[in-house]
């Protein structure tokens, strides 16, 4: 499928959902999930202060009707995981069971992440739903930042950004694995999936963040060239070739303000047919907005 051909989440059109939290660079609301369930649009983010006043303190879990107005149904604080920082939360329908949050958690004082969840019978229950560890990542590999569904056989996939641990002040690097569940708790890890590429946009890193398309399976992933562009990813596409995600060669999409970035892209398919995007977007003054575009 030709990259023209596809729903693709530019900055044209963008209609802020969620502000930044405050004004200037490391202000960011993003790191964003959604899902359409019964009509009603569920969307999770984080927000995230500068490194000197807290990083990701909060993630919130919020309804809308139309996709852009949405009213806030649950909060979850950093301080009740023990965690320095949040980042990408997770929020998935779970069949018979209710909702789970999925939430990617530093270690303090480290460099080490983990994917911690919560289990509820509501939305608005998750703040006080069952807690459980679900990827402890390891003391050479942190994991974070999980895109998760279920398949239309029951199976539940994962597409999860790791970390390498082994190198000092090189942390940053990033890769995507592909694992598997049958209950989306316990998880089959098939290796990774899509890796940097030397001398690209995406040298430094590549973590899928949603899937577009089905047959071929279409993704969109964060790529950035250097530790310099950390926390300003931009947007690039990849295919499944039955074993792995092949990069398009196309340039990534960015916005066209400050730092350029535009990650953690989020797709939502419409009965209509049409794809309503949630992106982290840069903004004149540095901060990061949560928007919203329909293709």
């Amino acid at each position: 499928m030709p990259t023209h051909t596809l729903p693709l989440p530019t900055y044209d059109g963008a209609t802020v959902v969620v502000p930044a939290p405050g004004v200037g660079p490391g202000n960011w609301a993003g790191a964003a999930s959604a899902v359409l369930v019964d009509g009603v649009f569920w969307l999770t983010w984080r927000d995230r202060r500068p490194l000197t006043v807290g990083r990701g303190v909060t993630v919130r879990v919020a309804r809308s009707a139309d996709g852009v107005r949405f009213e806030v149904v649950a909060e979850v604080h950093r301080d009740e995981f023990g965690a320095e920082s949040f980042e990408r939360p997770v929020l998935v329908p779970v069949p018979g069971v209710g909702w789970r949050l999925y939430l990617s958690c530093a270690t303090p004082g480290s460099k080490h992440w983990w994917v911690d969840s919560l289990t509820a019978p509501t939305p608005e229950a998750l703040p006080t739903g069952e807690r459980r560890i679900v990827l402890p990542g390891s003391a050479s590999v942190a994991v974070k930042d999980p895109v998760v569904r279920r398949r239309a056989d029951g199976t539940w996939e994962m597409w999860l950004c790791c970390h390498p641990l082994d190198v000092a002040d090189a942390e940053d690097r990033m890769t995507t694995r592909l694992l598997t569940s049958p209950d989306g708790l316990v998880w089959d890890d098939a290796g990774d999936v899509l890796v940097p590429r030397a001398g690209r946009w995406d040298a430094r890193g590549a973590r899928v963040t949603t899937v577009v398309a089905e047959d071929p399976l279409v993704v969109l992933y964060d790529g950035r060239p250097d530790a310099a562009s950390n926390w300003y990813e931009t947007t690039g596409v990849a295919r499944w070739d039955g074993e792995r995600l092949v990069p398009d060669d196309a340039e990534p999409l960015r916005s066209p303000y400050a730092d350029g970035a535009l990650r953690y892209a989020a797709a939502v398919r419409l009965p209509d047919g049409r794809t309503r995007f949630y992106v982290e977007a840069a903004r004149p003054d540095g901060a990061h907005d949560l928007v919203t575009m329909l293709r």
